[in-house]
């Protein structure tokens, strides 16, 4: 259940900005933001996850795109044996190879995000659907994109879009920021909570890591921090990231 805040800008040559949230189970190994696909695909940086060898969130440098894959209900009625990993669909998003129109995966959203534009592809095991975001603030999460009837998007969407600019563009996801300190005011088990221990609820997923992203036509810069504490929000993550940018 991880959660996307990505900024569309009002002009076309204006910088794409995004934050990830990744939940997923802290047993399952992962490795931080690096170059792990240097043949299959070069250029490439991302999330690795060891298990699929895909990757949650991978960025094409050279290419300038990023892509961030996050699960989504699957309605089919197809059995495990019957399903294929979604470990590469942020890996091709990045490429520029978007999901086929009948994916063989459980269901997903991808944020496709290149200079000026972000893309939403959303499968859910019986229908695929493309959504061209419009300019402003939006969130995602495991259902549609904006949608109010998931809590953390009816409590946090419009608190998002109310934060003030930040005066430096290298740190202009520290308003942001704000908002997620005070969304970490709730227990991680509430379901209005962006940082989440969904134990509970069946799942073994829980908060691990945190992505910030600037995606423009002078290139991709992106960071990486994971927390002490899964589940738990912790700012400081990014005062020593893992980074990534374009070579100019």
């Amino acid at each position: 259940m991880c959660t996307v805040i990505v900024s569309v800008p009002a002009a076309t040559d204006g910088p794409v900005r995004l934050i990830a949230v990744r939940d997923e189970d802290p047993a399952r190994p992962w490795d931080a933001l690096g170059p792990w696909w240097p043949e299959e695909y070069p250029g490439a940086v991302g999330v690795r996850d060891n298990r699929a060898g895909g990757a949650w969130l991978a960025a094409d440098l050279p290419a300038r795109r990023l892509a961030v894959v996050l699960n989504r209900e699957d309605l089919s009625d197809r059995s495990d044996d019957e399903v294929t990993t979604r470990g590469r669909i942020a890996l091709e998003s990045a490429a520029g190879r978007s999901p086929d129109a009948a994916p063989t995966t459980r269901g997903f959203n991808v944020v496709q995000a290149s200079p000026g534009a972000v893309r939403v592809v959303s499968w859910d095991g019986r229908a695929r659907r493309e959504q061209e975001l419009t300019p402003g603030i939006h969130m995602i999460a495991h259902d549609d994109v904006d949608d109010r009837a998931t809590a953390r998007i009816a409590t946090w969407l419009d608190r998002f879009r109310a934060a003030e600019d930040a005066p430096d563009d290298a740190d202009w996801f520290a308003p942001w920021l704000d908002v997620l300190d005070a969304s970490a005011a709730l227990p991680p088990q509430d379901d209005r909570a962006i940082f989440r221990d969904n134990r509970p609820f069946g799942y073994p997923t829980q908060s691990l890591l945190l992505c910030v992203a600037t995606i423009g036509d002078d290139g991709v810069d992106v960071r990486y921090g994971a927390f002490d504490r899964p589940g738990h929000w912790q700012r400081e993550a990014l005062d020593q990231v893992t980074a990534a940018t374009t070579p100019r």
